[in-house]
């Protein structure tokens, strides 16, 4: 695993470099997607990313692009040890956030 990043303002323009390019390859694959960022992490997590695709979608392609976002996800935390959660949902899961999301498409 990499070693930490020292700086919290380099860690903060890291994960936000990150999920801006999570978020930019859910939206290639579904332009008609809606994400959320979770304000509040939990635990070690660094961002928590929610994404909901067309009720339409089928569970096999909902799969392969939930499995291409992981992945992804998988080699942010290897190549720099930041932990990016995301989770694929259809969008009639879509429940009324607690709180304010940090963003929002």
């Amino acid at each position: 695993m990499p070693d930490q990043i020292p700086l919290s303002t380099d860690r903060t323009a890291l994960v936000d470099r990150y999920v801006a390019e999570l978020i930019q390859l859910a939206k290639a694959q579904y332009p008609e997607v809606s994400v959320e960022v979770l304000p509040a992490p939990f635990e070690d997590e660094d961002a928590h990313i929610l994404v909901y695709v067309p009720d339409e979608t089928s569970e096999t392609d909902m799969d392969r692009f939930s499995d291409a976002l992981i992945g992804r996800s998988v080699e942010i935390l290897l190549d720099t040890g930041l932990l990016i959660l995301i989770g694929v949902y259809e969008a009639s899961q879509r429940r009324p956030s607690t709180g304010e999301p940090i963003i929002t498409s």
